[in-house]
Order: C-alpha cells, then structure tokens, then sequence
C-alpha cells in the first residue's frame, strides 16, 4: 500500500511537470515503420513482445488514479516490455470518450493524453485501436443506435459496415482520434511517435456476410481513409484471424467450426497496401473447450505457424500475435499450464524472429497493477506478482532484444 501511495504521489508530480516542461522519450524515439516482413525502429528491427491494458484511458481520467497507470507501464518497462495495446474509444455509458457522434468529453480524453505521455516518458510503443466489435463500451452497436436515433433504418449491428451515416460517423471519430494534440505533450496523435499502431476494429466480424466480402470491403474502405489523414503511422485491423473462402484449406484445417460464420477472411482482410502488418488472435482453451491441455498447445502450435507462413509467402508482411492468454477458470488449470501456453507461444515467435521471419512478437491479454480487482478476470496477470510466468515474459523480451540489436547481437534484416 505504500509502494502504491508513492507512486500515486510520483504520477501527480509528472502530471504537473508534463503541464510545466513537456515531455521526451526515454529510449527508441523514432516512429515503427516496415521493411518487407519485419518492423524498423531506428534502424535495426523491432520485436514487440507486449501486453494489453484496456483500461488506460478510464482509469487516467481521474488524476488521483493515474499511478495506475504509471506503475503498470514500470513493471512493464522493468520486464522488458515494449509495445501497449489499448482502446481508443469509449461510445457512450460511463465516462465515455465519444458521448454522441462527434461529442468528446475532454476529461475522458486528457486520460487517453496521459496514457500516452507516460508511454512516451517510459519508452512503450502503443497500439491503439479506433472501435470495438462488440457491445462493450459501446463499439458497433452504439454506432447503429446513433445512427437510428438520427432516422436511420437498421437491421443489425452489421449495418455498421455499409450503413452511409455509420460510416461516416467512424471516419469523423478517426480524424478527431489522428488530429488530437495531446494536452501534456503538445504533439498531435498524428504526429507522435509513441505511437506505433492504429487497428481499425477490435476483433471485426460480420454475420450478416459469411462471405467475408462486406467487412473485407469495409476494411478496404476505412484503411485508404485511415492513411490519407496519417501516413507517418502503421495501420492493422484487429483480426482474430480466421481464415475465409480465399484460404479453403486453412479454413478446414485451422478456423474453429463456429468462426466460419464470423465473415472474416485473414488473407483478403489483411491484402490491402494500406494494412501493414497482419493481427491475430489466440485463446485455445476458449475455440476447443472440449480438447485436452496437449491438443490445445498442438493447436496454438500450428494456429501460429499457419499465419507466419501465410504472412511471409503471400501477405508478405509482419505479423503480431495482439492478444493471447491462458485462462485460469479453465476447469483443472494450473500454473503450470500457464506457463506451457507462454512458453509455446514464445517459442514458436523467437523460433521466427531469430531467423528474420515475419512474427514481430506478442501482446498477452492483459496487463492490469495489484489491487486492481474491478479490472481482475481469469486472463489478468500482475507482473509485480514474480510468478513463474511473470518469469518467461521477462525472458522472451531479452532474447527478442538480443536479436533486434538492442542487445550484444543482431542480424541483418530480411527484405
């Protein structure tokens, strides 16, 4: 409870000094670009072994819980960690960012500027994505609802990705996303190099089309768009990546029975010039409920193996791992069985990166501080806890160092 204190006393110091002196990066200042299937971040390749933390935003909206924040991104910078992915939205309901269409509340959005301010200072990329898929905090069916109350017909929340209005209503939110300039840095989002990332949606799906042709066309739509507002920062889409009609086989082979109806399509979601690196998802033990703990890590195995393939011989770009966890409700879970999926997952991704291959590291679902219980579920992990698996994120992050040159080696980059 001191440790805490202390820290909340430390993050009102640093939001004073960002208002009195602005703010500088504290390592790896350029911005993430691409060169062939590998991410470049000041000339040598960058491997972003990370974690998501949904709630930066919420909880930096009242200054006297912005420690938070600051002691998550320490124990994160301490592990090594590089990237954060976080939302970028909150439509509606408590504390939201976007209050109506085109309506922000600038509290809710001085805790987006915050989160950032403090990955800048701390030396975290972030991640940050425009929209959620589902309904929590408001995502496609507040966007419907918007829409409705304005006169418009609609059937279902995938009206989202053809209805004009919807449409519209998502590009206003993008600009005022790119054009913010943050109020403790100063600096536009568009132009901050703490950034690495826009994703488009949070898990897209479209029932209404098990074709995958409507959100592949939306996808198409919105990342043109995305990229003629910020051309300086990469741009993915959020996938789960389940494969579609472009890939019969790996849709028999890899896609869980239910994702099939899902109207995604990994490789036509992610063809796109303006999408420059793939995402995927992984959560075994919720697709196969019914598999045992071995059938499942054989799974992840080759689940990962199958899209770094797909990304280095057809997309041709990298690919990141944006979410991935071992749940502990898992019915007979251990920590060990924790440990066996990260070190799974981990060593299929060095297996790659060591070679130059396409698979630039892996966020794992989710990073939240000690005491945090309204944030707490069974994929949440404390990395000030020092367990087993704390351990192997830590491990993960010095050998990708290593390879990326940030450390005593390197290799050279693969086009």
């Amino acid at each position: 409870m001191k440790c805490l204190c202390l820290v909340a006393f430390l993050a009102i110091v640093i939001t004073q000094s960002y208002n009195d002196l602005g703010v500088e990066a504290a390592s790896g200042d350029g911005f993430v670009s691409r060169k062939g299937v590998q991410f470049i971040l000041d000339g040598k390749p960058f491997y972003a072994n990370g974690f998501n933390a949904y709630w930066l935003t919420y909880e930096a909206t009242d200054p006297a819980t912005r420690f938070k924040i600051t002691y998550a991104f320490q124990n994160a910078t301490s592990r090594g960690l590089t990237v954060a992915r976080t939302w970028g939205f909150r439509d509606g309901g408590y504390r939201a960012l976007q209050t109506a269409p085109g309506r922000y509340d600038e509290l809710t959005f001085q805790g987006l500027d915050f989160a950032i301010a403090e990955a800048k200072r701390l030396g975290i990329k972030m991640i940050i994505t425009f929209v959620n898929n589902y309904s929590d905090f408001g995502g496609r069916k507040q966007y419907v609802e918007w829409a409705k109350s304005q006169g418009q017909v609609a059937n279902s929340e995938d009206d989202f990705y053809t209805n004009p209005l919807v449409k519209q209503f998502f590009k206003n939110h993008v600009k005022t996303m790119v054009d913010r300039v943050n109020t403790f840095t100063k600096i536009a989002y568009k132009d901050e190099p703490t950034i690495m990332a826009w994703e488009l949606m949070n898990e897209p799906q479209c029932k209404a089309d098990p074709s995958g042709k409507t959100l592949t066309a939306w996808i198409g739509e919105m990342a043109t768009y995305v990229k003629s507002l910020d051309s300086k920062h990469l741009l993915s889409t959020g996938l789960e990546g389940f494969y579609g009609d472009s890939s019969p086989q790996r849709k028999a082979s890899l896609n869980p029975v239910a994702a099939n109806v899902l109207g995604t399509d990994f490789i036509a979601n992610h063809f796109f010039d303006a999408i420059d690196f793939a995402s995927i998802h992984s959560y075994p033990d919720l697709w196969f409920p019914n598999l045992n703990e071995t059938s499942r890590l054989e799974f992840l195995r080759k689940w990962l193996e199958g899209h770094m393939e797909d990304a280095q011989n057809i997309l041709k770009k990298p690919l990141i791992l944006g979410e991935f966890g071992k749940p502990s409700n898992t019915p007979g879970y251990t920590l060990a069985q924790r440990d066996a999926v990260f070190n799974a997952t981990f060593d299929t991704i060095y297996a790659s990166a060591e070679k130059g291959g396409p698979i630039a590291g892996a966020l794992f679902w989710h990073l939240i501080s000690g005491g945090m219980t309204n944030f707490e579920d069974p994929l949440s992990i404390v990395l000030s806890d020092n367990t087993s698996s704390v351990n192997i994120i830590g491990q993960q992050s010095r050998k990708l160092g290593l390879i990326g040159g940030r450390g005593k080696l390197s290799h050279k980059i693969k086009i």
